[in-house]
């Protein structure tokens, strides 16, 4: 009952949490890092990458590193891109890929 939905092998609730899987380099590619620079490692870059999407690194960033800025940049995208309908359903998603195969957010 209090399980949280993995989408798209479960069906997305009406509101709440939701487990996916995502290619971070999307979030990257949107605030207009380079092809070659996905990864954040410094908070000047981090800086620049989330005001693309309004946002700013938070003041007590204990560390600089890729996992940690990879979670920052993607949350601010997501809020960016959460109203995008198009990106949460995929013309070629069926539901027969997604229960088979699964689906990686951004990857089709």
């Amino acid at each position: 009952g209090r399980r949280i939905p993995v989408w798209p092998f479960d069906p997305l609730p009406e509101r709440g949490p939701v487990i996916i899987e995502i290619y971070t380099t999307m979030a990257a590619r949107a605030a207009g890092l380079p092809a070659n620079t996905s990864k954040i490692r410094d908070v000047e870059t981090l800086a620049r990458a989330l005001s693309k999407f309004e946002a700013k690194p938070p003041s007590l960033l204990h560390r600089v590193d890729d996992h940690a800025t990879d979670a920052l940049l993607t949350a601010a995208w997501m809020r960016s891109a959460s109203q995008n309908a198009a990106l949460w359903s995929p013309e070629l998603l069926t539901p027969d890929i997604a229960q088979r195969e699964g689906w990686t957010f951004g990857v089709l």
